[in-house]
């Protein structure tokens, strides 16, 4: 039996969910709002995704108020909302066991408290004060298993890959 192609009228919240976050370029740009990537371009250098398929998932992701769509100046920025925040702990467990099955060297990027400069664990927790860390609190840089691109990074790459705290927007002359 064929799976519908929708499950917004089931009952069960993790096919909710599924309808809302399921696509794999979906979660990717998630990920990468919580790396800092706040507008349109820099979505699709990093990512390499599509434009016509990075237009429909941002249009979903705002219409499902995961990000917001701020216009400023004439410039278009997309945040996360406290929604989209709230998938942090997917996306965090989701890298975690990526980097577990499919990183040998280790994880491509360490999360810290950025007050102490303490590990988090898998919950999130900090190894030195033992706080639960909020996602505006949280650093993320380089892992052990993190492998820089031949021929180096683009500058978006290069932003995301340099030591930062979470949600804190890519300098402006990364726009592509």
């Amino acid at each position: 039996m064929a799976l519908p192609s929708t499950y917004a009228d089931t009952n069960c919240s993790l096919a909710r969910s599924l309808e809302v976050v399921g696509e794999r370029w979906t979660l990717m740009i998630v990920r990468d709002a919580f790396f800092g990537v706040r507008r349109f371009g820099d979505f699709a250098a990093q990512l390499g995704i599509p434009r016509a398929v990075l237009t429909s998932r941002l249009k979903s992701l705002v219409q499902e108020d995961v990000l917001v769509r701020l216009e400023s100046g004439g410039a278009v920025e997309y945040r996360l909302t406290e929604k989209g925040i709230a998938l942090w702990p997917i996306v965090r467990a989701l890298m975690g066991w990526g980097d577990e099955y499919y990183s040998p060297a280790g994880e491509k990027r360490t999360t810290r408290h950025d007050a102490d400069g303490g590990r988090l664990d898998p919950d999130g927790r900090c190894t030195e004060c033992g706080a639960l860390v909020p996602v505006p609190e949280i650093r993320i840089e380089p892992g052990p298993g993190y492998e820089p691109q031949p021929g180096g990074p683009d500058p978006v790459s290069a932003a995301i890959n340099t030591p930062r705290r979470l949600l804190e927007p890519l300098p402006a002359r990364t726009a592509v």
